[in-house]
């Protein structure tokens, strides 16, 4: 389980490395001590490490041993690399992610655990998390999702299928971020913010973010596919790929198919159907052969050479006729030709679950607050993405978890509920003795499965909003400019 390293010796790496006495600038170990020496220096730091953000979820040992792999270490100051990861995480999950609020939080974590007090300004912890590499969060992002359990039952027909789907968020318009991720030409110079595209690709049994590429909102090589080819050999054979049409070429399907993985995708608009030609397995089911087009000019010869001639695809329509859906007819294109294995109703259902992408992304975006990000410089924006990443990697393990020890699924227990009930018991476990904690991490397990979602089947609403905005006029010239015509108004 992800809390029963709480009353193990390795959890006091948290806390091992802070000074309890002295200002920092008066502090220097050049020679960063390993977690073992750490735990043997502090034995009760495994209690008072508890109060850390994010530390009962997030094995400080697995922690370390990002930073090591990493080869990350500064002096021991206030903020080592340890204690600077779990203050930022802390960060990205609080409703106030201010860096403000993360050394307010920290501040008062050491004085309550009998340590001495740092300081309340927040530029040394600035410094420290201007240290922290990308790298490191990337490597537990992804090593949290590896983790988390994930059961047989819990699969579409004995098999993993993984959603990739892609979205943009916005950060402060500084010139830095504009320098690397353009505002959207259509908006004028000091109007508009910067954006950065992001393409992730989840478990649709348990909603984890298995990896993740970054690019710009629009530009050569930065669309949703190019950033998806971008990621690597990320599936596995057995796989199922479930995408929307946007993922609907014939390279994508080779490359899957190249991984021994199958894929189900909503069939191209280009892309025309024709149940008269190929191999019929029923009404509007059938198995056709797809030829490789010309080379497109981001392949080189050789990966181009490489690529099959022809796919054996299987093209299927399904009528959608549930009142309130803006879709009526689904064309999928799938690899998964066994119609008495696979039906063609059976195909729809499974392309109708992509939406729990959409979900996912909602839940980052503004559960987890990813949709505006505070980063002042392209490096920041990264970590911040990441670090929320790993985040809501920890909380879907901690769903996860509930829902095997309560007999349920994953995808049925309320992503903002778990969180919640997480936040609400991170003091009470810090304060728990070791006799004690066994029965709080039972109790939070059995709270976060108590939080289901409703089962609300053809759920459809209208896109707007009752509640009108306040009568602001919108902002049509830069703010320098503006702020300078109401100083020399009279």
């Amino acid at each position: 389980m992800v809390y029963a390293y709480l009353a193990t010796p390795s959890f006091a790496v948290t806390t091992a490395c802070l000074p309890h006495h002295g200002k920092e600038a008066r502090v220097a170990h050049p020679t960063p001590r390993t977690a073992a020496r750490q735990a043997r220096r502090h034995p009760d730091a495994a209690h008072r490490a508890a109060g850390l953000p994010f530390a009962h979820l997030l094995d400080p040992a697995q922690a370390q041993a990002a930073l090591d792999a990493e080869r990350v270490s500064w002096r021991e100051r206030w903020y080592s690399p340890l204690v600077t990861l779990y203050v930022f995480l802390g960060q990205l999950f609080d409703p106030d992610p201010s860096c403000r609020q993360a050394v307010a939080r920290y501040l008062a974590y050491r004085l309550s655990s009998g340590q001495g007090a740092c300081s309340a300004d927040p530029s040394a912890y600035g410094k420290a998390r201007g240290r922290l590499p990308e790298a490191v969060l990337q490597r537990l992002a992804r090593g949290s999702a590896a983790r988390a359990p994930e059961r047989p039952e819990w699969r579409w027909c004995g098999r993993p299928v993984k959603l990739v789907d892609g979205t943009t968020c916005s950060m402060p318009d500084t010139p830095r971020n504009q320098e690397a991720y353009p505002q959207p030409p259509s908006q004028k110079p000091g109007l508009g913010f910067p954006l950065v595209r992001v393409v992730v690709l989840f478990s649709l049994a348990l909603g984890t973010a298995l990896d993740a590429a970054l690019g710009r909102y629009q530009g050569k090589q930065q669309g949703e596919p190019s950033l998806w080819r971008s990621l690597g050999d990320v599936l596995a054979p057995g796989d199922v790929l479930l995408a929307d049409r946007y993922y609907c070429s014939y390279w994508e399907v080779a490359r899957a198919q190249a991984c021994g993985a199958d894929v189900v995708l909503r069939l191209h608009q280009r892309r025309r159907i024709d149940f008269r030609r190929g191999q019929r397995l029923g009404a509007d089911d059938h198995v056709v052969r797809w030829r490789r087009p010309p080379r497109p000019a981001w392949m080189d010869a050789a990966t181009y050479a490489a690529v099959p001639a022809e796919l054996t695809v299987r093209e299927a329509r399904v009528a959608v006729s549930r009142t309130g859906f803006r879709t009526r007819v689904l064309d999928v294109a799938t690899t998964l030709l066994d119609v008495a294995a696979v039906s063609r109703l059976a195909l729809a259902e499974l392309y109708r679950r992509r939406w729990q992408a959409e979900l996912d992304l909602r839940a980052l975006k503004q559960t987890l607050q990813m949709d505006v990000l505070r980063g002042q410089s392209p490096a920041m924006v990264r970590k911040e993405i990441w670090g929320r990443l790993l985040v809501y990697n920890l909380i879907r393990t901690a769903m996860a978890e509930a829902a095997a020890a309560h007999a349920s699924e994953p995808r049925s227990l309320s992503f903002k509920g778990a969180l919640q009930t997480v936040n609400a018991f991170a003091e009470p476990l810090r304060r728990a003795s070791a006799a004690e904690r066994p029965a709080l991490q039972a109790a939070l397990l059995e709270a976060i499965a108590t939080h289901e979602v409703g089962d609300r089947p053809d759920r459809y609403e209208p896109r707007a909003r009752k509640r009108r905005p306040k009568p602001y006029p919108l902002l049509t010239e830069p703010r320098p400019q503006a702020r300078q015509r109401l100083a020399t108004t009279t």
